[in-house]
């Protein structure tokens, strides 16, 4: 199977490359030459910027794939240069959409795939919405060969799953209180990108994936105050943890309020049956424990890792003297 990753080197899609060449893909990575990940041996590179459409066309040559992922289309505009790139030389297009998509917040739970698609909160969720609804239409109306994939919160060993990255850890490590939105009770879920790949990989090519939408998650439910108590433990101190409204989060810091009202605040948990009927091998097997300590690990490996934003340090601070005062 001949297959084309644009990306490919990315959190989420670095896993999937691996475990694609180690089942006998043809792989080829569409990119500019720059990767913060080494791209394994056997990938044929092409090298070309994805928002730029000569480019590409040069680097893809007389190039046909059996399935063609885009990890890193987000507006509508790219979905149209993909249209045009790839109408007639590809069997399948995968496009990355987002579980933040959904209804926000959920009416039911646990969310499935026909669970509706609102986020009045987050212009980036909105605009994967836009994007699905015009892969839809050209799937409808002109046979476009679309699978739409929707990971949840997907992690590496180089992404600590709380808004500030290092700067909580750092916090968490110098004895200070660290910020959890809300009462820390609403359950999230985490998904190690290795875990994600057992679910993604088999659907390349897969016909009956054509025209059909899926996410792919753990199913560990985890509160927020048990996945900064667990970070905390990885990084070998105890959290001090101040509860905050995201309301007033959003209010100080109108970026890291728009990713909590439009995701993280609510309660997202989700059915994996449909991914499973498609993919019966299907099974998460990397607890958050686990991804912590790898978390960890590689942050303490290179202090040159442990970035810590300022600006967001003193917004924390000044949160947790209000509500501790």
């Amino acid at each position: 199977m001949k297959v084309l990753f644009i990306g490919g080197t990315g959190i989420i899609s670095s896993a999937s490359t691996h475990l694609a060449l180690g089942r006998g893909v043809e792989l080829y990575l569409l990119n500019r030459g720059e990767s913060a990940r080494p791209i394994p041996d056997g990938v044929h590179v092409l090298h070309g910027d994805i928002r730029d459409p000569a480019s590409v066309t040069a680097a893809l040559g007389d190039h046909e794939f059996d399935a063609v992922v885009d990890w890193v289309a987000f507006t509508p505009e790219h979905i149209e240069t993909d249209l045009g790139l790839f109408t007639g030389r590809t069997r399948q297009y995968v496009f990355i959409s987002s579980a933040s998509a959904y209804q926000t917040p959920p009416q039911t739970l646990p969310v499935t795939e026909s669970t509706p698609l609102r986020n009045p909160h987050w212009p980036y969720s909105r605009n994967k919405i836009a994007c699905e609804d015009r892969l839809v239409r050209a799937y409808r109306e002109d046979g476009f060969p679309v699978t739409i994939v929707r990971p949840s919160h997907t992690y590496d060993r180089t992404l600590l799953p709380f808004d500030g990255g290092y700067t909580v850890v750092n916090r968490m490590r110098q004895g200070k209180p660290v910020v959890v939105h809300g009462d820390g009770t609403s359950l999230w879920t985490l998904t190690h990108h290795a875990d994600f790949a057992k679910g993604f990989v088999p659907l390349l090519g897969h016909p009956a994936a054509i025209g059909e939408t899926y996410h792919i998650t753990g199913d560990e439910w985890l509160p927020w105050n048990a996945i900064y108590d667990t970070v905390a433990q990885a990084a070998g101190v105890k959290a001090d943890l101040v509860h905050i409204p995201s309301e007033v989060i959003a209010a100080a810091d109108p970026e890291w309020g728009a990713g909590l009202l439009g995701d993280k605040a609510h309660s997202m948990i989700f059915d994996n049956s449909k991914i499973r009927r498609i993919v019966p091998e299907f099974k998460c097997t990397i607890p958050f424990w686990q991804g912590a300590r790898e978390i960890m690990a590689w942050y303490d490996g290179d202090p040159a890792r442990q970035l810590v934003d300022a600006g967001l340090d003193a917004t924390m601070d000044s949160l947790v003297a209000r509500f501790r005062g």
